[in-house]
C-alpha cells in the first residue's frame, strides 16, 4: 500500500533495453544492471524502476516473451539482494503479472492500465500503480501532437482512468499520476504542463514526474542527452516545488541532493 510520501522521493531509472534513448543499453545485462542498481540505492533512490521496452519516440515495440526475458531475471535478483521498492515500467498485463509474482510492488504504466486484463490483475494485488497520459503510440506520438488545452485534456484522461481503477476495485490510495512529459506533446505542450502542474492536484492523487534528460530540456539548452544533468536538476526541482511526490530520474545522487534542498525549503526549516 502507498506510504507517506510527503517529502519528494527519487525513483532511479534502470533500463534493461538495448535501445534506451539515454543510457543506450549499458544496463541490459544482469551483472551490469545489478551494479547500477546498487549504486542508485547507495545514492539515495527509494524506488528502482525497471524497464524492458524503450518508450522513446519512434521506438519499435517489443514482444511479451522478449520483455519478460529482459525484466524478470533482473527484478528477481534485485528482490533477493536489495532492500528497495521495486517498480516495473510496462504496459503489458503478462509482464505485470510476472513482476508482481517476483517481488515488485509498483507498476508504472505508460498506458494507464488499458491493456486487456490489467485492471483486473491489479485489483487482485495491493501494489501501487502509476497511471500516465500519452497521446498516440511511442512510434508516432511526436508527429504533430495536438491539443485544444493540454492541461485540461491530460487531466480529463487521468480522471477517467482513476474512475476505471475504482470501478475495477483498485483503491485511490494506491494510485499515482504522471502527465507524461514527452509522450505525445510538443515542447510548448510540455512547458505548459510544467507551468500549470498544480492543476493536476485537483485530482487529489500524488504525482510521479519524469523529466530526466528529455528532449524538452535539450530544446531550450541546446545540449545533447549526456549533457542535460543541470537542466534535469532544474526541471526536477521545479516539479518538486510544484508538489510532485516522486521524481523519476537517471542521475540519482544529484537529484537526491536537490530534493533535500526542496524539502528544507518547503518545511521552512532544517533540523
Amino acid at each position: 500500500m502507498m506510504e507517506d510520501v510527503a517529502q519528494p522521493q527519487v525513483m532511479g531509472i534502470l533500463n534493461v533495453t538495448p535501445d534506451s534513448f539515454s543510457d543506450g543499453g549499458r544496463f541490459n545485462r544482469i551483472d551490469s544492471a545489478l551494479r547500477q542498481a546498487e549504486q542508485m540505492i547507495a545514492d539515495g533512490a527509494v524506488y528502482l524502476d525497471v524497464g524492458g521496452e524503450s518508450t522513446r519516440p519512434g521506438a519499435p515495440s517489443v514482444g511479451v516473451d522478449e520483455e519478460l526475458e529482459r525484466v524478470i531475471p533482473v527484478v528477481t535478483k534485485l528482490a533477493q539482494e536489495f532492500d528497495v521498492k521495486l517498480s516495473v515500467d510496462t504496459c503489458k498485463t503478462a509482464v505485470m503479472a510476472e513482476a508482481l509474482a517476483h517481488g515488485v510492488g509498483f507498476i508504472n504504466d505508460i498506458r494507464a492500465l488499458q491493456d486487456d486484463g490489467a485492471l483486473a490483475l491489479l485489483a487482485q494485488h495491493d501494489a501501487d500503480v502509476c497511471l500516465m497520459h500519452m497521446q498516440g503510440e511511442p512510434r508516432t506520438m511526436q508527429q504533430q501532437p495536438r491539443y485544444d488545452d493540454v492541461v485540461t485534456e491530460v487531466k480529463g484522461f487521468l480522471q477517467e482512468r482513476i474512475r476505471a481503477c475504482e470501478d475495477a476495485g483498485i483503491s485511490r490510495e494506491r494510485i499515482f499520476l504522471d502527465p507524461g512529459f514527452g509522450f505525445g506533446k510538443s515542447v510548448r505542450h510540455n512547458y505548459q504542463l510544467l507551468q500549470r502542474m498544480q492543476a493536476l492536484h485537483e485530482l487529489q492523487q500524488p504525482l510521479l514526474i519524469g523529466l530526466s534528460r528529455k528532449s524538452m530540456l535539450g530544446h531550450v539548452t541546446d545540449r545533447e542527452v549526456s549533457e542535460r544533468l543541470p537542466a534535469s536538476i532544474a526541471a526536477a526541482t521545479i516539479a518538486a516545488m510544484k508538489g510532485a511526490r516522486i521524481i523519476r530520474v537517471h542521475d540519482v545522487r544529484e537529484t537526491v541532493d536537490a530534493m533535500k534542498v526542496v524539502a528544507a525549503t518547503l518545511a521552512g526549516e532544517f533540523s
